[in-house]
């Protein structure tokens, strides 16, 4: 008979466990929801490995201006940092860029 009350009190626990799970995870797909429907697209720039990278990315910002997540990003130009007009590439990317962001605000409303 005690077996078959430990036996239950597992099962209950166990339960409770997946309930508690399946309640959180539908709190943080929701606050991912809330999160993406607040992320704006913004030009960005990465140096890494001998090439600037500029990119468009989707990000969510928190108040003080930190990252909170990013759901999508598309490199506009890749440039090798000893490349002779690495200024005047970078200068045309940017524009492109920001006329990407534009585009991209542009659809999404």
């Amino acid at each position: 008979m005690r077996f078959l009350i430990v036996l239950l009190a597992l099962a209950v626990a166990a339960v409770v466990a997946v309930l508690l799970m399946y309640a959180f995870a539908d709190r943080s797909s929701g606050g991912r929801a809330a999160l993406e429907r607040g992320a704006r697209w913004e030009a960005h720039t990465e140096a890494s490995g001998g090439v600037t990278a500029v990119v468009v990315r989707q990000v969510a910002r928190d108040d003080a201006g930190g990252v909170l997540a990013e759901f999508g990003r598309q490199t506009v130009a890749t440039i090798p940092d000893g490349d002779p007009e690495w200024e005047e590439r970078y200068h045309e990317a940017m524009a492109a860029a920001r006329s990407r962001v534009a585009a991209l605000d542009s659809e999404a409303n």
